[in-house]
């Protein structure tokens, strides 16, 4: 049975920038179709760029220059035009693109496409992502203040943990790890609630979802919190509901129109366990437009997998103990 529908759609050409909103996408086996096609490449430290580590990539916007084929995938990334925050426009084509780029991260960067999916160069771990993946930088990247606890990474799959270990993205895509990001408007609104009662306080284009659903009558401030494991029909599509999104402090950064507001961290954390949306792959592509019915499939094996949770769990606190210990 239908329980919602689809309120808006968001594709991002470049990593980490501000992309597109649109009525209509395509997803396949590795999300949808353009999204993140093209990345921030930081030449000084060897890795792509991130708005973790660089806030100001939010600061510019992208799109494509012409509808994307559907041939476009890695290996092949349409032109991307990219807005700067002085409303200046510059297409990948131009060889200035770094050059503004690099002015805009106050460090040397290069636009960068991604490459065949067997090409692994633009994914693996480097050296200095090594040494950054200390509980201190970790702490960082979420918003963590000392003494306070670590997201409850139980969640992650043992294939997650095992490609985190590897790369710093997954080899054929510039997602962070799973190729599409859906939220409702119920957790929106209840984040919203946290930081002075009005449900609208909050922008989705913090969030950085490709799917934003509105559920009707949930039984959950969080709704999507409770879908993991189960399948989720939209359109032509089919998504697997993987696991909750834990959130960094990305949310609470600046972005055209929005300013930086440390709040929302601190309510994402309080009220969601720094997790809000839903993290999904692909069983079956197909087409999704804004207005389609949304059903869910709910897991039938949750007693199993609430099992398997609880035993890493165990697993990451006695890790992360550890870790903190030796990192003092």
């Amino acid at each position: 049975m239908s329980f919602g529908q689809v309120t808006a759609l968001w594709r991002y050409p470049v990593k980490s920038l501000g992309g597109e909103q649109l009525e209509q996408i395509d997803i396949g086996a590795r999300g949808l179709r353009g999204d993140r096609l093209w990345a921030v490449r930081d030449l000084e430290r060897d890795v792509t760029a991130t708005a973790r580590r660089i806030p100001a990539l939010l600061g510019a916007t992208a799109r494509y220059a012409h509808p994307v084929g559907a041939d476009a995938g890695p290996g092949n990334a349409p032109e991307v035009q990219i807005t700067f925050p002085d409303g200046s426009v510059c297409s990948s084509s131009d060889p200035d693109v770094h050059k503004k780029l690099s002015e805009l991260a106050d460090r040397d960067v290069r636009l960068t496409a991604l490459p065949p999916a067997d090409d692994t160069s633009l994914h693996k771990l480097s050296r200095d992502e090594r040494e950054n993946m200390s509980i201190a930088a970790l702490r960082k990247d979420f918003g963590i203040a000392e003494g306070e606890k670590f997201p409850d990474m139980s969640m992650l799959r043992v294939t997650d943990l095992t490609l985190l270990g590897r790369y710093s993205t997954p080899p054929g895509m510039f997602v962070d790890l799973a190729p599409v990001h859906v939220m409702t408007k119920t957790s929106l609104a209840t984040i919203g609630a946290e930081l002075g009662g009005d449900p609208d306080a909050v922008d989705v284009r913090r969030f950085r979802p490709n799917i934003l659903l509105t559920v009707a009558n949930p039984e959950d401030g969080l709704p999507e919190s409770q879908w993991t494991g189960g399948r989720l029909s939209l359109g032509g599509a089919v998504l697997a509901v993987t696991m909750p999104t834990i959130r960094c402090v990305v949310p609470s950064r600046a972005q055209p129109g929005l300013e930086v507001d440390r709040r929302i961290t601190k309510a994402v954390a309080s009220r969601a366990g720094r997790c809000l949306g839903t993290y999904c792959w692909v069983n079956v592509g197909g087409p999704v437009s804004v207005g389609d019915e949304a059903t869910l499939k709910e897991s039938r094996n949750r007693v199993l997998a609430d099992a398997a949770r609880r035993a890493k769990r165990f697993a990451f606190g006695v890790a992360t103990s550890a870790m903190e210990r030796l990192g003092r």
